[in-house]
């Protein structure tokens, strides 16, 4: 075959790809590497299992050489990046005390399922914007395939932490689903729950869910001094990052844990640690359903149904603006709601069938987290991936050499018990990595 029949032929593997519904054929999209490299590259050697006979490779230019590496770096890195493994950075403190600022995540996509890019023309590693500029494309819309998950290791549960696109994301005008912004929270109902939070405590189905022991919640509080204040080196040591000023030069507005609650309340300086405070901006219409008059707050949220695909629920005037944006928005239908009834898709209905499983995300710091109690369901098209590895952790508060967080460092997300750091174990692999292969040369020579 020569160059123009090799270039057809991959182009017409990946077109094929792009268009077919086929879940188990969309695992070919690696194949077009191998193809690729089979017939171009000559990287990798397909058939390990056989002794590689050498390739004649025609003289190529130093530039030819380094197109040809670059080339196949992209596509592979491009692969790894969409459909098994990603990096991620937590960028604010929604889920403090669990996951801080400054955390580099390595986000899997095999446990749920990686979802086969519905806008597939878009630059690499690049998620939404140009590097640089705040809002500019850096992909097109023109080609959009839908929803298309591929098998995974298992499904969202409760109390799984989870990176997902942001429902409500509006950056851009009519941005693709998948290109929207990442957000990670903690999946505190699934499809099918009944959820609802008293007193800060959230219950599901009528049962209520504590934190895992690896999650450490937090939550508002007034914390009143005899006016000498707090030492930096203190807060930092204890992780009190959220410290903000009030009228009261002697009072101090703090996101605190029940460790740090317990702490503050011991030292001889401090008079007072009150329970936790709202904010106006925390109650009443901010609420998921905007403008609703169900007077739910932060603290005090339904009960709520969390809509399971295949179940069908009676629509009424009270449940409406609970659905309206998945039955409109997610899921792609016509809704006018007037005062003869709902109709959907120009039909005058009494129920609805859902088509997607949807999830209820909050952040473990309760007080100062921007969740689905303000902008409601994730559906599962918007699920990215399952936080697995913390590989570095920066602290944005410190400087020199505690500005790295040791404790943190190679450190395993989900689990029971105190996380464990795991850099001593990789130095030594990586040592031995390099050791033996020179012990086992010299031994031979």
């Amino acid at each position: 075959m020569n160059i123009k029949k090799h270039t057809l032929f991959l182009v017409s593997c990946l077109v094929y790809i792009l268009l077919v519904n086929l879940t188990g054929l969309n695992w070919f999209y690696f194949g077009v590497l191998a193809i690729g490299d089979h017939f171009y590259w000559h990287y990798i050697n397909w058939t390990f299992w056989k002794k590689r006979e050498p390739i004649e490779k025609k003289q190529r230019s130093a530039f030819g050489e380094w197109a040809n590496a670059i080339t196949f770096a992209v596509i592979g890195a491009t692969l790894i990046h969409t459909f098994i493994i990603q990096p991620f950075t937590i960028p604010t403190s929604s889920m403090e005390k669990s996951m801080l600022i400054g955390d580099y995540l390595l986000v899997s996509k095999l446990n749920y399922g990686p979802n086969v890019p519905n806008t597939p023309l878009s630059i690499p590693f690049m998620h939404n914007t140009f590097v640089g500029t705040k809002n500019t494309p850096s992909y097109s819309n023109t080609v959009q395939l839908g929803y298309n998950r591929l098998p995974g290791f298992g499904t969202v549960k409760n109390n799984d932490i989870v990176v997902f696109n942001y429902p409500v994301d509006d950056m851009q005008t009519d941005m693709p689903f998948d290109k929207k912004t990442h957000y990670v929270k903690r999946c505190v109902g699934i499809a099918g729950d009944s959820l609802e939070i008293r007193n800060q405590k959230v219950y599901i189905n009528g049962d209520e869910q504590p934190l895992p022991d690896r999650s450490h919640g937090q939550y508002s509080y007034i914390v009143t001094t005899n006016g000498t204040g707090f030492r930096k080196k203190f807060l930092l040591k204890n992780e009190i990052t959220e410290v903000y000023p009030t009228r009261s030069r002697d009072q101090f507005f703090m996101m605190l844990t029940d460790e740090n609650v317990s702490k503050l309340k011991s030292l001889s300086n401090v008079i007072s640690v009150e329970n936790p405070q709202l904010s106006p901006k925390q109650k009443g219409a901010k609420m998921y359903p905007k403008g609703n008059n169900f007077n739910w707050s932060t603290d005090n949220y339904g009960p709520i149904y969390i809509p399971k695909a295949g179940k069908t629920i009676e629509l009424n005037e009270t449940n409406i603006s609970l659905y309206s944006t998945v039955i409109d928005k997610y899921e792609e239908n016509k809704l006018k709601i007037d005062s003869s009834g709902v109709y959907i898709n120009d039909s005058l209905v009494t129920d609805y069938t859902f088509k997607m499983n949807y999830y209820w995300m909050m952040g473990d710091n309760r007080h100062n987290s921007l969740d689905s109690r303000f902008w409601g369901f994730v559906p599962e098209n918007h699920v990215v991936g399952k936080p697995v590895f913390n590989w570095l952790s920066i602290d944005p508060n410190n400087s020199g050499i505690d500005k790295i967080r040791w404790d943190r460092l190679f450190t395993v997300i989900h689990g029971e018990g105190e996380s464990r750091s795991y850099l001593i174990h990789f130095l030594i692999f990586i040592a031995l990595w390099n050791l033996i292969p020179k012990l086992m040369n010299k031994r031979k020579n």
